[in-house]
């Protein structure tokens, strides 16, 4: 299957690593942000859709009903300049497009074209992929603007009627300590709900029997990676081992970053008894509060494929917390 067409849950990195794969090739490309909705709606505020003069396309604003329709419209000829464009303004509208009753949809194209549009969005993909969030300023009139703050601004757009302010974070990542049949759900799930995963499997036997070669794959000590690689709060560490000498380990190490989430798998004895062996290690309880651990939502869980369904649940609800706060004007 078409990359491109393979991504409608992608999030916004892959949709920009697509965007700079046709801008390389000579395309044209336009990028649609929700920037307003009303009533119900498919896909929240923010979410993208963009598309190459090739008829390639990547992300979603609908879910599908909106997609046919501006693929048709960049077709025929996509805007040289910003504009809006509104979906369920009339019952014609929502009758053709399948908007859920009552729901309306405003979008803003941009063409990313011009010299400025495509080292913007290099330097937006290059900013990404080093870990740092950028706000994208977008007006009605006038050239796009990226900025890169100090401070840790959670996704999320503002529209003043004439500027778009898109607040953009760098994708969750995971780091699984430990394979097995929970880390291999926790895998397909946890990607399939737009996290990047990585596997910490310093064990020979282990590791030679992972199978996934397209999840990246780590022998190095679960301390030393998360120290050099998994230090930030877009981070979430799992420990999945369900062996101490491998989940200890990286837990102190994960207790003392900054990651958003650090959960460890394991019935409610073994995540007390793990709480005083890190605590006899001279963790404080208050350090310790940020141990997730039974890992997941209380559903309550028992086979594998469950465990890893209940901790995708709760990394997703701790994922939406990065993202609640709105972007300034």
């Amino acid at each position: 299957m078409d990359a491109s067409r393979s991504s409608l849950t992608a999030g916004h990195q892959s949709v920009i690593r697509d965007i700079v794969n046709w801008l390389e090739q000579g395309q044209k490309a336009w990028l649609c942000t929700i920037v307003e909705t009303w009533g119900s709606s498919p896909r929240p505020v923010g979410s993208w859709l963009a598309i190459g003069e090739s008829g390639q396309w990547s992300g979603s604003v609908s879910g599908g009903c909106l997609e046919e329709d501006l693929l048709r419209r960049m077709a025929d000829k996509g805007p040289d300049h910003p504009v809006l464009i509104d979906y369920g303004i009339t019952d014609d509208d929502r009758d053709q497009f399948q908007l859920p009753c009552g729901g309306r949809i405003r979008l803003l194209v941009e063409p990313l074209n011009s010299a400025g549009g495509k080292d913007q969005i290099r330097a937006l993909a290059e900013a990404l992929n080093h870990r740092e969030p950028v706000v994208r300023r977008v007006p009605l009139q006038g050239d796009a603007t990226l900025e890169f703050r100090q401070s840790r601004d959670r996704s999320s757009v503002a529209f003043d009627g004439e500027l778009m302010v898109h607040s953009l974070q760098p994708e969750c990542r995971l780091l699984l300590i430990g394979s097995g049949e929970v880390a291999r759900y926790v895998t397909e799930f946890a990607t399939a709900a737009d996290f990047s995963v990585t596997l910490c499997e310093p064990r020979e036997a282990f590791a030679d029997g992972w199978g996934y070669r397209h999840i990246p794959l780590d022998r190095r000590l679960p301390d030393d990676l998360i120290a050099e690689e998994f230090n930030d709060e877009f981070s979430g560490i799992l420990a999945l081992a369900h062996d101490p000498r491998i989940d200890d380990m990286g837990l102190l190490a994960a207790l003392h970053s900054k990651a958003f989430y650090i959960g460890a798998m394991g019935s409610r004895r073994t995540s007390e008894a793990r709480r005083e062996r890190l605590a006899s290690l001279g963790l404080d309880a208050r350090v310790l509060e940020r141990l997730r651990a039974p890992i997941g939502v209380d559903i309550p869980s028992k086979t594998p494929a469950e465990i890893a369904i209940s901790v995708v649940a709760d990394l997703i609800a701790a994922r939406h917390h990065l993202r609640a706060a709105p972007a300034p004007l």
